[in-house]
């Protein structure tokens, strides 16, 4: 299956390089084009697409604000997949657009074999931000969270078990699955099985969102500690 691709980025030679990358792919193919986010949302209506590398900073409508609308509608499967990209590690515009949707966050300046390798798992309907980049992410940003007290405050996560709970947990602390497989003494295909029961219950669009949501309920607090 051809992964269909759309470059939003105001930088035409950044494009240009993007594109160069994709086309030798058998894999991928660059369907579409925009050079700012309201020209990205009108190019959208016509076009099939499955994963869009966005671009943080743009005139008119920036990369945070573009993907919140692109994402608005939730659990939608037909809706394209967002991998941020960005020229400064822990932007914080990159962070807001993690909450608005996103799958993903990469610099700019990554190697083409990362950013090819982020495309196909993103479009696989994974997360494409390393555990320690979440771990780093969220330390820097947690200030900009809404303030909590006491205990988590999301009804939602009462829907989960108290293995579901302790692999939240651990996934905001930045464990891949290996990690907390290792530490709850389970093989990585269960932890795996519970990380997807975590999003399907809490309606979540992937592992990014899940860590997200630990640090705004309180369920983690900055610098990876449980509440």
């Amino acid at each position: 299956m051809t992964i269909r691709v759309m470059l939003v980025d105001d930088q035409v030679l950044l494009r240009t390089g993007f594109r160069m990358v994709l086309a030798a792919q058998p894999d991928m193919e660059v369907v579409a084009e925009a050079g700012n986010g309201v020209e990205a949302l009108e190019v959208l209506r016509g076009a099939q697409v499955d994963v869009i590398l966005m671009d943080v900073r743009m005139p008119h409508l920036d990369g945070v604000e573009t993907t919140r609308r692109i994402c608005e509608g939730g659990q939608k499967k037909d809706a394209p997949k967002v991998l941020i990209l960005t020229t400064f590690d822990l932007d914080e515009y990159a962070f807001s657009a993690l909450k608005a949707g996103a799958s993903g966050f990469m610099l700019k300046d990554v190697p083409p074999s990362e950013l090819l390798a982020a495309i196909r798992a993103v479009e696989s309907g994974d997360a494409v931000v390393a555990p320690s980049t979440t771990r780093r992410l969220l330390d820097r940003f947690t200030p900009m969270l809404p303030a909590t007290s006491g205990e988590p405050s999301r009804p939602e996560l009462d829907r989960l078990t108290d293995r579901e709970r302790e692999v939240l947990l651990l996934v905001a602390q930045g464990l891949s699955n290996g990690e907390i497989a290792a530490r709850l003494v389970l093989s990585e295909a269960t932890v795996k099985t519970h990380v997807g029961r975590i999003l399907t219950k809490l309606s979540l669009r992937d592992r990014v969102q899940a860590v997200v949501l630990a640090y705004e309920t309180g369920l983690v607090r900055a610098g990876g500690t449980g509440s």
